[in-house]
């Protein structure tokens, strides 16, 4: 009769056969119900309640062929059993049961053996075929569990574990010994963990356990039928060998399921340690070449015996987008190798290289899907070794597992990372693949977030060294060195300027903007464009300041809603190289250093640093508190320092330890200018800085006597020509004859008009340095304007013509009254005679 799988949520069919049954074969309610609880099991006692009834076909005399409906034998009730079992276990091979006229076994002539001795003697003949056993169940299951071969090591302990199981069911009947109190078999439990390692399904891992028990509980059957002596020995050897199995099954199930879930949760706790360490260690810095690098050394710690990361070549600062075959270009950025040297990667560090079209490495960048396949000596892919040098290296290394994995972020590709084993016998598997993209998922983030940072931090300092100035022109009242230091986290609105004005006057000014980016940068800009301006007019140091400040205020009034609110400090110097006065005013700014030149034969260490007690006034941006000026003189050849408060303060350091240890390497600065502002940056910001810096050191000068020459003159208007007589000789004595002519013109009318309209005291002053310097000062306030004279006017055209003859023209006030300025440019022949070192 042939059985087919049976589904439990089916009905049970009944048999397709008739089947002739002698009449003595007819079990009991007490056999059945006996049967039911032997076996403690479900499946089976549904299966006892719903036997069907079979056709009985018999000749009777006078009557001829009949056939009677009849309940089952206990022979046909074991095999339907052993059937039902087997099919719920998962095997699709359908048993054939043999008809009561088959051939007797070989203990048909030991009629009342019972089913231990049986059983024992069965166990006992199996022995010497354990092997074949064996090999038979596998052959039985590998078609429907072909992962189990997948893996070497795999394949090794569900062979073992097979063998063992054999074994002990041998054993259990062979010894009589308890299937409940039964050791379980160690390659049983090695399966169960090695499996969980590999990240094998524990339903898989059971559908397996399940399957190698009914294969071999089959092929028992089928052994049981052949010895048997009868029906009722097989059925009843039948009924004990599947509580047995049941129960055998029950405890190793038990606890290889136990075994399993140990080593899985003991995998998961690795795996979720090592994403720990990853996420620890990969992404530290906003630096892409840093964080490629701690990607591979992470992966070569914990996973592979070489890594290597390529990015896209075009997300690289300054680098192509891509080559003219339209395959995109990759740039080894890191790696990482067990051994020294990456011997064992195919290109060096900084290599640009590309793949193959349809290659692995195109589809995984492609598509984003990762790759893990073996290789061999003799299949080594042509994208792998694209030279003999290439492949020759990978036979050598001998590699024989890869990962692709792609580094992806907000839907776009960043590279590819590649995890390669030669060291390690054991093969990537489905679970370590899984791991590695976790990793190459969380690392390509932060190389994204490296790479955004990059972008913004090149655009903002480009934007900031434009707006800063250019190496700054020889001054004659100064020679300056300057620095300028972006913050880790990005640039800032930290800025220096250098302003020439009037009379050979010089203008120093630093500034810091809050904030940090290009909002920072483009409000740096302004506020420097301001500066000059207002500089140009020739404002006090305070007057600028409260005009600066109302350009913040103004600033922020522009803002969009819920933007930060903006703030700046700002510190305005003045250096006069005539009368050697500082004029300076701080908005909020750390005052400036001075250091007194050193004294000729003692060396640098007689140098003197001080802060000057001056005034500081409020921070730019708060509106409506004053500023004030204070003048100090200043020794030639002193160092002005000044500097932004990233230069003074960090996170291990207050301002008060900043500013003692400027003064001690301001002490022993040398005498060059850029010397002295390396040794400042090396000695306070051995590291990269928290926040920018902006460091401006000038040296001052002093003009020569000789070529400054000062008049005053009384308010008188007779005197106009005794200051153009004064003004000749001064130009022949320069020898810019030239001039004279000019020059008279401008002094007449500048003396003209401060002593018709100006008021005591007048003082003429001619100042020869890189341009010739007339300058007119009185007592008023008032300053002359600029106006076009009609045809009839007998006035109005004085500053006109001045305004034609000098190059430049202007007025300055100070604390009392004015002084109107002209300035020259001198001959060719007069160039440069006098210029000085800016060191």
């Amino acid at each position: 009769m042939a059985w087919a799988p049976w589904r439990p949520w089916e009905p049970l069919r009944q048999p397709t056969h008739v089947v002739a049954l002698s009449p003595w074969c007819r079990p009991s309610c007490d056999t059945l119900r006996s049967m039911s609880l032997n076996l403690g099991n479900a499946v089976v006692r549904a299966l006892v309640r719903q036997v069907v009834p079979l056709t009985r076909t018999t000749i009777r005399p006078g009557v001829g062929l009949e056939r009677r409906t009849v309940p089952a034998t206990d022979t046909v009730i074991a095999a339907a059993i052993k059937a039902v079992a087997l099919s719920h276990c998962g095997t699709r091979r359908p048993l054939t049961l043999g008809s009561a006229s088959r051939s007797l076994p070989p203990y048909s002539a030991h009629v009342g053996i019972d089913v231990d001795t049986f059983l024992r003697d069965l166990a006992r003949e199996l022995r010497p075929r354990t092997d074949e056993l064996t090999d038979a169940v596998l052959r039985e299951i590998s078609p429907d569990v072909p992962w189990v071969w997948e893996y070497e090591d795999t394949a090794i302990v569900a062979s073992a574990a097979v063998s063992q199981h054999v074994t002990a069911a041998l054993d259990i009947n062979e010894y009589s010994l308890d299937a409940a109190s039964a050791a379980v078999p160690p390659a049983d439990i090695e399966t169960a963990r090695v499996l969980a390692r590999h990240g094998v399904p524990l339903n898989d891992f059971l559908r397996a356990f399940r399957l190698g028990h009914a294969s071999f509980h089959r092929i028992v059957g089928e052994e049981v039928y052949r010895l048997a002596a009868d029906n009722g020995l097989a059925s009843e050897a039948l009924i004990t060998l599947n509580e047995q199995s049941f129960t055998y099954m029950n405890r190793v199930a038990e606890e290889a399921v136990a075994a399993y879930q140990e080593e899985r949760d003991r995998w998961l706790q690795r795996r979720l340690v090592v994403v720990n360490e990853a996420s620890r260690r990969v992404g530290a810095t906003l630096d892409i070449t840093r964080t490629a690098q701690e990607l591979a050394d992470v992966g070569t710690e914990y996973l592979a015996d070489l890594v290597t990361v390529d990015l896209l070549d075009a997300l690289l600062p300054g680098r192509a987008t891509r080559p003219a075959t339209g395959r995109p270009v990759l740039r080894r950025i890191a790696q990482r190798s067990a051994l020294d040297d990456c011997p064992d990667s195919a290109f060096p560090l900084g290599q640009a290289h590309t793949f193959p079209e349809g290659s692995e490495p195109g589809r995984v960048l492609a598509t984003g899907q990762p790759i893990r396949y073996g290789i061999t000596a003799a299949q080594v892919p042509q994208w792998m070794a694209q030279s003999a040098v290439q492949r020759e290296a990978l036979r050598t290394s001998g590699v024989h597992s890869m990962l692709l994995v792609p580094l992806w972020a907000h839907g776009r590709p960043l590279g590819l990372v590649q995890f390669f084993r030669h060291r390690t016998a054991a093969a990537f598997d489905e679970e370590e693949l899984l791991l590695a993209q976790e990793i190459a998922s969380r690392a390509a983030i932060h190389l994204d977030n490296a790479k955004r940072y990059t972008r913004e931090r090149d655009t903002a300092l480009t934007l900031q060294r434009s707006l800063l100035p250019e190496p700054v022109a020889e001054q004659c009242a100064v020679g300056t060195a300057s620095r300028y230091l972006p913050a880790e986290s990005g640039v800032g609105g930290d800025w220096y300027d250098v302003i020439p004005l009037s009379g050979a006057r010089v203008a120093l000014v630093v500034g810091d903007v809050v904030g940090r980016g290009l909002h920072a940068c483009a409000t740096m800009g302004r506020l420097r464009t301001a500066v000059r301006t207002l500089a140009d007019i020739d404002l006090m140091p305070d007057e600028l300041l409260t005009h600066l400040d109302d350009v913040v205020i103004r600033l922020q009034r522009e803002e969009t809603r819920g933007s930060d609110e903006m703030s700046a400090t700002c510190l305005y110097a003045v250096y006069d190289p005539v009368s050697r006065l500082c004029s300076v005013a701080s908005a909020g700014h750390p005052l400036p250093a001075l250091v007194s030149p050193a004294t000729v034969g003692t060396g640098a260490a007689a140098r003197e640093v001080v802060f000057p007690d001056l005034p500081i006034g409020p921070p730019l941006g708060l509106g409506g508190l004053p500023f004030e000026t204070a003048q100090f003189e200043v020794t030639e050849g002193s160092l002005l320092v000044l500097y932004t408060d990233g230069l003074i303060e960090s996170l291990v350091r207050d301002v008060d330890a900043g500013l003692a240890l400027l003064a001690d390497v301001l002490a022993q600065a040398p005498a060059s200018l850029e010397e002295t502002c390396d040794a400042l940056l090396s000695a306070l910001l051995p590291t990269v800085p928290a926040d920018d810096v902006a460091l401006l050191v000038a040296r001052t000068r002093t003009l020569d006597a000789g070529h400054v020459a000062t008049w005053d003159l009384p308010s008188d208007p007779a005197v106009v020509a005794t200051a153009r007589e004064h003004a000749s000789d001064s130009l022949a004595a320069w020898g810019l004859e030239e001039l004279d002519f000019a020059t008279q013109l401008m002094v007449s009318e500048l003396v003209t008009n401060a002593i018709r309209y100006g008021k005591d005291p007048v003082q003429l002053r001619m100042i020869f340095q890189s341009t010739l310097m007339c300058e007119v000062a009185d007592g008023s306030s008032t300053a002359p304007h600029l106006r076009r004279a009609r045809v009839y006017d007998e006035g109005g055209r004085g500053l006109l013509l001045v305004a034609q003859l000098a190059e430049r023209w202007g007025t300055r006030h100070g604390h009392e009254g004015k002084v109107i300025w002209a300035e020259q440019a001198l001959p060719a022949a007069a160039r440069g005679g006098f210029a000085r070192s800016p060191q």
